[in-house]
């Protein structure tokens, strides 16, 4: 695929400045891995929360860059939305406003009703492809399964039009291939955080997924290949903190510092935080037909979240057995403010969450959130009260 290398501050360099490097490229709302793959002649794809086939993108030679909003204020796009609408849209058009991230095309899903109409907001500013990609409501459906693959296939003749070339099948299989081994280390990743989970901070863990949203995948990988076992081998104690599983960053992200200030609390041994990044579950085939096979990756091999309706997948019973398999003894649920999916599910999982016995924690946040004092010392007092019952 592409040699283009756009993030050389890690290389070379000891396991905290390669963290170190990676907080900073998170925490930086102008992208500069993005402007430097196009500054190297790359074109991008961005695409909103929560999944999306990147593989597609990536076959066309293309950059799929993950639109996440960013803690920036939102000063040209206020005016594009109505008051109460979620932090994360209005900034993520900020982004694309205010000449910070320049795309090729953007593509949004019908998460929510916010998100749906965020395409036809885009398109009126931009005069590049803005789309939608309609991902089954109905997961269960015999039809589902064509419907779906039809869906990447509309989606692939729109990049190959901004690529300005065809995408054979088998340039699909060789990027089903690379986001196969991105999956698996990202899997290793976190089967580090439930077994050793000081081993690996909650924010450190979460920066190391994030840049995949940012970077050529080979590179991720590469990363990640040398970051793995230099977290197996660093030498940290294990303190006496509860376990505990963080349920509610499916879309908008809280603010880096407040995830820090969580793991200084307790032990987060698995998360919901950029699910879409992590939404297959295993490998993808690359035999067959490979639009289909992702499309029956999607419906078949895939997480749960508040934005999908899978019968097969109830949320509330997902959410127990997160917990379950992570060891953890009690949960994080939180939710961004005005966000209607998560709020909603919010009421169901504590339903739940109280039927099985586990105690649990309840917040709701904002990427724009400067001070965590009051929240941090309420998780405080919450821990406290488990550890010394």
């Amino acid at each position: 695929m592409n040699p283009i290398r756009v993030f050389p501050e890690w290389r070379d360099r000891p396991l905290d400045q390669v963290l170190g490097a990676c907080r900073e490229l998170v925490e930086n709302a102008n992208f500069p891995t993005v402007k430097r793959w196009r500054a190297a002649g790359g074109k991008v794809v961005g695409h909103f929360q929560v999944y999306f086939p990147e593989e597609i993108v990536h076959a066309a030679g293309v950059l799929p860059f993950r639109v996440r909003g960013a803690p920036i204020e939102p000063l040209q796009s206020d005016s594009r939305f109505g008051s109460y609408l979620c932090s994360i849209l209005k900034t993520s058009l900020e982004l694309a406003l205010s000449g910070r991230v320049q795309l090729d095309m953007f593509v949004t899903h019908p998460i929510c009703d916010a998100a749906r109409n965020l395409a036809g907001v885009w398109g009126r500013n931009f005069p590049y492809r803005c789309q939608i990609l309609y991902l089954p409501q109905n997961a269960t459906s015999p039809s589902a399964p064509a419907y779906l693959r039809g869906e990447y296939e509309r989606l692939l003749h729109d990049v190959e039009a901004v690529a300005g070339h065809a995408i054979s099948d088998d340039d699909l299989r060789a990027s089903i291939a690379v986001f196969n081994e991105n999956r698996a280390l990202l899997r290793e990743l976190y089967a580090l955080k439930r077994r050793a989970p000081w081993q690996v901070a909650m924010d450190e863990a979460y920066v190391l997924v994030a840049i995949g949203g940012m970077l050529p995948r080979e590179e991720h990988n590469e990363l990640l290949r040398w970051v793995l076992p230099e977290l197996e081998r660093r030498t940290a104690r294990k303190l006496d903190r509860i376990r505990v599983v963080f349920e509610g960053g499916f879309c908008e992200q809280p603010p880096l510092d407040l995830i820090r200030a969580i793991g200084r609390s307790c032990y987060v041994v698995d998360d919901d935080l950029l699910i879409g990044l992590r939404w297959i579950l295993e490998d993808v085939a690359a035999s067959g037909d490979p639009l289909a096979d992702l499309a029956h990756a999607y419906l078949h091999a895939s997480s749960y979240s508040p934005v999908q309706h899978d019968a097969r997948k109830p949320k509330e019973e997902m959410l127990l057995e997160r917990i379950r398999g992570a060891g953890a003894t009690a949960a994080i649920v939180t939710a961004a403010k005005m966000c209607e999916p998560g709020l909603e599910e919010q009421v169901g999982y504590v339903r739940a969450l109280d039927a099985a016995g586990i105690p649990y924690f309840v917040s709701e946040f904002e990427e724009s959130m400067t001070s965590f004092d009051h929240l941090e010392i309420q998780l405080e007092t919450f821990v406290e009260n488990l550890m010394f019952d």
